[in-house]
């Protein structure tokens, strides 16, 4: 076992997650994962080199074989940008696909779990806690209503100057969010132990001072 702690950030898309692992990782001065780059990755690169998304075994070979790296806020693959295009809602979705099959998840997850590395990982996504690091000391579930997640992604969207239906948006959460919990393998779900934190109406920086206040309770601050 590498000699690093794990905090695990899980939950549905538009929750905030994200947001909180950076803001924790930064704090701490530990690395960061962001694992559901890691599909919309995948999903990316699918659409790129014409793989189908239910042909699985190629999908799995496909995300076994990529070369990723993250720095300095690019995400570059296999010598490819795709920093931009691994953010888009078509690139969720496509990850939200590609991470049903099994096959595809466990080539994923050896990468994941590569990212350990002292001082300490701040991990999110959506089976971090549950299925990638079980043994993580702090596990939390950040949840929010699925009108007020579409609401926060229509304004990140329209500050970029895109032009979106709050309508569509809220339809495509709600469906993501039945084939994320629903799905056979490693279903959405808070871990037994977990902290869970509804942000409907709390403010980034609240759902953060409780965060890393369970941090410093449990010795990891």
């Amino acid at each position: 076992m590498i000699d690093a702690q794990v905090i695990t950030i899980d939950g549905p898309s538009g929750s905030g997650k994200g947001t909180l692992a950076q803001l924790v990782a930064e704090d701490l001065g530990w690395h960061l994962l962001d694992s559901g780059a890691l599909y919309r990755i995948v999903g990316a690169m699918c659409v790129r080199r014409e793989v189908a998304f239910a042909a699985v075994d190629e999908v799995a070979e496909l995300a076994g074989a990529l070369q990723i790296s993250f720095a300095e806020g690019c995400v570059t693959v296999d010598g490819l940008d795709l920093t931009d295009e691994i953010r888009t809602e078509d690139a969720g979705e496509h990850a939200s696909k590609v991470a049903q099959h099994p096959q595809v998840r466990d080539a994923v997850m050896m990468l994941q779990r590569s990212f350990r590395s002292p001082p300490g990982l701040v991990a999110d996504g959506r089976d971090m806690g549950t299925v990638v690091f079980p043994e993580a000391k702090l596990k939390i579930f950040l949840d929010a209503s699925p009108e007020e997640r579409a609401q926060r992604r229509y304004k990140q969207l329209k500050n970029k100057g895109l032009s979106v239906s709050l309508r569509g948006l809220l339809e495509q959460i709600k469906e993501r969010d039945a084939r994320d919990r629903g799905r056979a393998v490693a279903p959405l779900k808070p871990a037994a132990d977990a902290l869970v934190i509804d942000s409907t109406s709390m403010s980034i920086d609240g759902v953060f001072e409780q965060v890393m206040s369970e941090a410093r309770a449990r010795g990891l601050v």
